[in-house]
């Protein structure tokens, strides 16, 4: 099952922690080519190291996915060594937490550039070789954050996830004639690298607001992405959807209590 992504060239942004590296690892065992895009070059290289321990294909590319010129010079890179560019999940993102009082209107830019613009220029860069391939996949890593919730701290993560979905209603429509489609995983807590900090107290607050009470893994949410990226999938695009065990679900805090 799914087995529609062997041998073909991806792209994950953002793929050396976190989501973007669960996707790597999940695509590559499903027999895609890896190229490992991010600006730490210890942490790609590691991400790169582990696929390739895992018997899969995977390559490194250090960018800054704001750049135009660094995302045009990462796809030729891709396609030069895999053969085209197949693939495309645009995960890259930062999410600073300061409240509106308090945010740099700079830093507003900043994540605006890496979260938002990151997904145009990536996906324009990749057009001329979808369209050579014949057929192309792109898949977004969204959020819930901005496009269903709300969080305080984050008004400028919250608009460029929101931005994105709006962005791949249109994206779907241009890219129909390159016969690509374009999608969006939107989720809610996962358990990262960056939560491991955060202590266990936090971490089991987190967890009692979701129905499933547990926060999700990053494989969750790059099963949901390879299905996107798969043949299966050809039927679907400018769609979205929630992977968050039921997060958004509750009402109340005493819908919970009820469960």
């Amino acid at each position: 099952m799914l087995t529609s992504i062997d041998g073909r060239s991806c792209i994950v942004t953002g793929a050396s922690k976190g989501i973007g590296k669960g996707i790597a690892r999940v695509f590559a065992k499903h027999g895609a080519k890896l190229m490992v895009v991010a600006r730490g070059e210890d942490s790609a290289r590691a991400t790169v190291q582990e696929i390739r321990a895992a018997g899969g294909t995977a390559e490194m590319h250090l960018c800054d996915v704001s750049a135009w010129d660094q995302v045009q010079a990462m796809v030729s890179h891709t396609a030069e060594t895999f053969g085209g560019v197949d693939i495309l999940c645009s995960n890259a993102g930062v999410f600073p937490l300061a409240k509106m009082v308090d945010l740099d209107p700079d830093e507003w830019d900043r994540v605006m550039a890496t979260n938002l613009k990151s997904a145009f220029l990536c996906v324009k860069a990749c057009i001329p070789w979808f369209e050579k391939a014949g057929r192309g996949r792109v898949v977004v890593t969204s959020s819930i954050t901005g496009p269903v919730t709300g969080f305080p701290g984050w008004t400028h993560y919250g608009a460029s996830k929101a931005g994105q979905l709006g962005f791949l209603k249109t994206a779907a429509m241009e890219l129909a004639r390159y016969n690509t489609t374009i999608n969006a995983v939107k989720p809610g807590n996962v358990f990262t690298e960056g939560l491991a900090d955060l202590g266990e107290d936090y971490l089991a607050t987190m967890a009692a607001s979701i129905p499933l009470k547990r926060l999700g893994s990053v494989e969750d949410i790059a099963h949901a992405a390879l299905f996107f990226a798969s043949d299966e999938a050809s039927y679907i695009t400018g769609q979205a959807i929630v992977v968050d065990g039921g997060q958004i679900l509750p009402e109340s805090l005493e819908a919970l209590q009820e469960i």
